[in-house]
């Protein structure tokens, strides 16, 4: 190490448990992210701060104004540009003596091995079930760590999995859960300030598995409650009958993500209807459009219709008539699905959900409608 690196590391040499061996470690890393974004955003730049020697980013999405809100690699002049490089400019600016490497490109069974290979260690920030299996599945068949992360309204999880004789994410998780159930940080919200917490916490695992340095969270999962401020811990088993790290393996090589967690990707929903399809149906048929959004985001863009947020529906039924064609509509078709269960339990039956709900009709249809 040269006199610049001694002097700008220094108060992380001066810790005994990493000093300049520990230093070089860091040095000589590769860490691959999965995700720009709300975690991503925290740990790349924990990580480039530390001197990790190389950092790898997937994401192939650009900056929104609504990422700015959480993703604090970003500013109001990186809207509308590329996530990857917006990332790369800002680490490096932060320390040129790493190297960012930018896969701007979507994971998937055909790049995921490849990718890995060429990592020492896999942090997911991801939002999505078909990725985190995906990436589980891959460090496993690697023999990588797997460090991972989740973040929803005012909690978080984290914990390592992939490690020797350690449980990885199909022992906590054996089955995705249904699509519909699923609630996301776009549907649900998140707190500004949450994934920091996780992200942070997720460098930190990584930082201490390069330095070979105390305890990681391998076979215990970190919950955290902001709103409690409260830390609690569960252990996790390793699962002798996982399909990809149990005794008996009959995972061999990466599958169909999209098909285990959701079905056939290119399956449709029959009652789902298509943004075209109702583009042409709300001029052409009576119907009622039910609207099960937050006024706050009715007010940002809406479609016209019955506005009764989904919390509460239930409370509000008599409000709607049973002798019409309903169409339900939310932001991204999630939130709908759930109310057209709700009122199928409740005698409805002329039901359809408009898949990908406001965000596909502003993308697909009418532009001029304000997005979030």
């Amino acid at each position: 190490m040269n006199q610049d690196e001694l002097k700008r590391y220094a108060r992380h040499i001066a810790l005994p448990e990493v000093g300049i061996a520990g230093q070089e470690k860091l040095g000589a890393s590769r860490i691959l992210l999965i995700g720009a974004g709300g975690l991503g955003s925290p740990m790349a730049l924990y990580l480039a701060a530390v001197g990790v020697g190389t950092i790898g980013l997937i994401d192939y999405d650009i900056v929104d104004s609504s990422n700015l809100q959480r993703q604090i690699l970003y500013d109001e002049s990186s809207v509308g540009k590329s996530k990857a490089e917006e990332a790369r400019s800002r680490l490096q600016k932060l320390n040129s003596n790493i190297t960012v490497n930018i896969h701007e490109e979507r994971l998937s069974r055909l790049n995921a091995m490849e990718i890995f290979s060429n990592y020492d260690i896999v942090a997911d920030g991801s939002d999505n079930f078909p990725t985190r299996y995906l990436a589980n599945d891959a460090c496993v068949l690697l023999g990588i760590p797997y460090i991972f992360g989740s973040i929803l309204r005012f909690s978080g999880q984290v914990s390592v999995f992939g490690m020797s004789d350690g449980p990885c994410y199909r022992c906590l998780y054996p089955h995705p859960p249904s699509p519909e159930s699923v609630p996301s940080c776009n549907e649900d919200g998140v707190l500004g300030v949450l994934p920091g917490v996780i992200g942070t916490l997720m460098a930190t695992e990584a930082i201490k598995l390069v330095m070979e340095i105390g305890e990681s969270l391998a076979r215990r999962l970190l919950s955290y409650d902001a709103l409690a401020m409260r830390f609690r811990e569960f252990y996790i088993r390793k699962d002798p009958d996982c399909p990809i790290c149990g005794e008996h393996p009959s995972i061999r090589e990466l599958i169909d993500y999209d098909e285990f967690c959701n079905g056939r990707k290119d399956e449709v929903v029959s009652e789902d209807i298509s943004v075209e399809e109702y583009s042409i149906l709300r001029n052409t048929q009576e119907h009622l459009l039910l609207d099960v959004r937050e006024m706050y985001e009715y007010q940002i863009a809406n479609l016209g219709g019955l506005l009764i947020p989904l919390s509460e529906l239930p409370n509000r039924l008599k409000e709607i008539p049973k002798d019409k064609n309903i169409i339900l509509l939310c932001k991204e078709g999630v939130r709908s699905r759930r109310g057209l269960e709700i009122l199928r339990k409740n005698g409805y039956s002329h039901l359809r959900n408009l898949a990908g709900g406001i965000n596909a009709w502003t993308e697909r249809i009418d532009r001029t409608l304000t997005s979030y």
